[in-house]
């Protein structure tokens, strides 16, 4: 096995330290603050050391490349981009601190995603259409590394996927800037206008997110093996799950623990420098 460190910043003194403690044969560079320790053993104190210097770090097969997966599947909010958007369309009708507080204990699992949906979604009535659009244009920003990811996933042949228990509006505009080649979320009813606080359709929460992956994986021949999801919350939990690598994106707790791997310090182009 290999270990993969990375970070903001990984200094020498902290790969010979990793290399001493986890007995690593060798080391590669695999990018600007990312390496390959070859041959690295597991160490009780790995993890607390990690996190201490505020490093990354994955156990990962040495023949595990990133040609060998066929398909990416990623959430949006707090994962693909840097905000919740129902949090930042309810700013604009002063109620961001009472939507926020429901989506966080959502991403934490405390509550039940269709049920918060249903209650954020109703505070939004009256709202006016423009609202999406000043949010998309002056608040939604791509975290770290996505566009880096993307275009690494495409060079690699990997089908992608954008799917998400936020909005079609987002989705849409974010599948064509980024060239996803699917793209699946919740959609808000409009009228005259107008939010009417409702959605249209099937909710997607954490099942609909693991039955996307799964339809897509039918659909072109894929093995579960052969799939990397990416999430931060407890709705992703089951998509994590049902792929044979699950990545807990500067996730929450639950979805760490649970995850194969995680990235709570580097960018989303952390994911490329582990199957490098």
């Amino acid at each position: 096995m290999n270990l993969v460190v990375q970070g903001p910043k990984v200094e020498t003194r902290a790969l010979k330290d990793l290399a001493t403690m986890t007995g690593s044969e060798g080391l590669g560079r695999l990018g600007n603050n990312a390496f390959r320790l070859i041959g690295a053993q597991p160490h009780p104190d790995l993890e607390t050391y990690c996190e201490t210097h505020q490093l990354d770090f994955a156990f990962v097969p040495d023949n595990r490349q990133l040609k060998n997966f066929r398909l990416f599947v990623t959430d949006m909010d707090s994962t693909l981009i840097s905000i919740e958007c129902i949090d930042e369309i309810a700013d604009m009708q002063g109620l961001k601190a009472e939507v926020a507080a429901i989506t966080e204990a959502a991403m934490r699992g405390e509550l039940d995603f269709r049920e918060s949906l249903t209650r954020r979604v109703a505070l939004l009535k009256g709202l006016p259409e423009e609202a999406l659009a000043q949010v998309f244009h002056e608040r939604l920003r791509l975290n770290p590394g996505a566009e880096t990811l993307m275009a690494g996933l495409k060079q690699a042949g990997l089908l992608t996927v954008l799917v998400s228990g936020g909005f079609t509006y987002f989705t849409e505009r974010l599948q064509k800037q980024l060239g996803f080649d699917y793209a699946v979320a919740n959609q808000l009813e409009i009228r005259k206008g107008k939010l009417t606080g409702r959605v249209k359709g099937e909710v997607i929460d954490g099942e609909a997110k693991r039955h996307t992956l799964r339809l897509v994986c039918e659909h072109h021949g894929f093995p579960r093996e052969s799939v990397i999801a990416a999430g931060d919350g407890a709705n992703d939990l089951p998509m994590l799950a049902e792929a044979g690598i699950g990545i807990a994106y500067h996730a929450k707790p639950v979805v760490r623990k649970q995850a194969t791997h995680a990235i709570s310090h580097a960018g989303l182009d952390g994911i490329l420098k582990l199957f490098a």
